[in-house]
């Protein structure tokens, strides 16, 4: 089955400290590909391309807010959610929603990140 989804970017307002919190939470290296002449500091989050797998960066450029109000992106928690939740507040996040049991879906839980992102977490443990 195809994905209906293939790339999104979570805007931000201060790039180091998001990239410092996403790479903390997620335990990831985030590479830089920033664009000077655009004015746009950009950082993309670890995908596999050969299997055309849906990516993702970091974004501090005009125009780009972060909220709580827009759509929630659900990151990969891993195998156990509790360990990446775990690293939301040291990070300077927020958890909103603690782990919560989806069932036969797995568990998810829900924070705000350094920049004011609502965002999700979501694994199969």
């Amino acid at each position: 089955m195809k994905s209906i989804i293939s790339w999104f970017e979570i805007p931000v307002i201060n790039y180091e400290r998001a990239k410092k919190f996403y790479a903390s939470l997620l335990d990831i290296e985030i590479l830089d590909y920033h664009m000077p002449e655009q004015n746009i500091k950009y950082g993309m989050l670890p995908y596999d391309k050969e299997n055309n797998g849906i990516g993702g960066g970091l974004v501090e450029m005009d125009g780009q807010k972060p909220t709580t109000d827009g759509p929630t992106i659900y990151l990969n928690g891993g195998e156990d959610l509790s360990i990446s939740l775990a690293r939301v507040e040291p990070a300077g996040g927020k958890i909103i929603m603690p782990k919560t049991n989806i069932g036969e879906n797995g568990f998810m839980a829900q924070f705000v990140d350094t920049e004011g992102n609502r965002m999700a977490l979501h694994s199969p443990n």
